[in-house]
């Protein structure tokens, strides 16, 4: 199965690369002399962090959180998905038809008595049944498939660094 690897000598962050990912993780609109401020450094050596941070792969990508409801995507499924076959070719078909799937925001790799976990978004129940027995389940391979209905959630962040 497909995972991130990592080929390069890790990054090495100090406690003021740290803060200001804490910065940027809260409000990635922040400017730099806002975090300057905040960290008390000038603006040019928290500019060479952020840039440095970004080539090094440590800062992936900025993003907007959107509210799924407000864009007709207000039903969060996640689905459990195990493979007839396990082989590495067999796991690369579904991982190259998950990526095609925009309704998946998330597609984990777990162990267990499943191979995958997708985070699945769609609009109302009848779009999700057409996505799993129109998209999900005709993935060659695809064995079994367990859904899982977002009733609310409690917490919900992506900050790493607190």
């Amino acid at each position: 199965m497909a995972k991130e690897v990592q080929t390069e000598k890790m990054p090495v962050l100090d406690k003021t690369d740290l803060a200001i990912l804490k910065l940027l993780q809260q409000n990635a609109r922040m400017t730099i002399k806002e975090i300057s401020e905040n960290v008390h450094i000038s603006t040019t050596p928290v500019h060479e962090r952020i840039r440095w941070m970004e080539q090094n792969g440590v800062i992936k990508q900025y993003a907007t959180l959107v509210n799924g409801a407000m864009v007709k995507k207000g039903l969060m499924v996640i689905c459990y998905v195990s493979l007839k076959q396990h082989s590495k070719n067999a796991g690369a078909k579904f991982i190259k038809s998950i990526l095609e799937m925009n309704e998946v925001i998330e597609c984990i790799t777990i162990s267990g008595e499943f191979d995958f976990m997708l985070k699945v978004v769609e609009e109302n129940m009848d779009a999700y049944y057409d996505f799993h027995v129109n998209k999900l389940s005709e993935i060659e391979n695809v064995g079994n498939v367990q859904s899982v209905f977002v009733m609310g959630i409690v917490k919900h962040t992506h900050q790493l660094v607190y």
